[in-house]
């Protein structure tokens, strides 16, 4: 499920301020650090799935509906991770996030990729629909 639905669900509203947006998808669902999250936010902002009012940001929901989210790979990743180390799906995006620290700033999903290649899971099906 897209990061904007899972947020609007969670808040009940289509409707948040920045900082809000961002707290609700690093700490309340814990689908990505407090940076990703910042960089998440702005291109949903120039992707036209939020819109800036009144400072407030709202969530074009016909916009969101429309779009096949990049966001489907990795939880698709994360998905498949977790399953086949029999984990929490919170325990997946942690030991993810922690791999920040050793490969830098890679993309999510390489990232993705890679904590399932050093936890021995087969991650052949993902290796195509990288975007590298």
């Amino acid at each position: 499920m897209h990061p904007l639905k899972r947020a609007v669900d969670y808040k009940g509203s289509v409707e948040f301020t920045r900082s809000e947006l961002v707290g609700i998808l690093s700490f309340s669902l814990r689908i990505m650090g407090v940076r990703e999250a910042k960089e998440f936010v702005n291109e949903a902002i120039e992707r036209g799935l939020l819109i800036e009012r009144n400072g407030k940001l709202v969530v074009d929901e016909e916009a969101l509906e429309g779009e096949r989210s990049v966001e489907d790979l990795f939880e698709e990743m994360v998905g498949h991770i977790a399953k086949s180390l029999g984990w929490e799906r919170e325990d997946v995006i942690e030991g993810i996030d922690s791999m920040r620290s050793r490969y830098g700033d890679l993309d999510r999903k390489v990232l993705a990729y890679l904590f399932g290649m050093d936890r021995g899971v087969d991650m052949s099906r993902f290796r195509e629909r990288l975007e590298l």
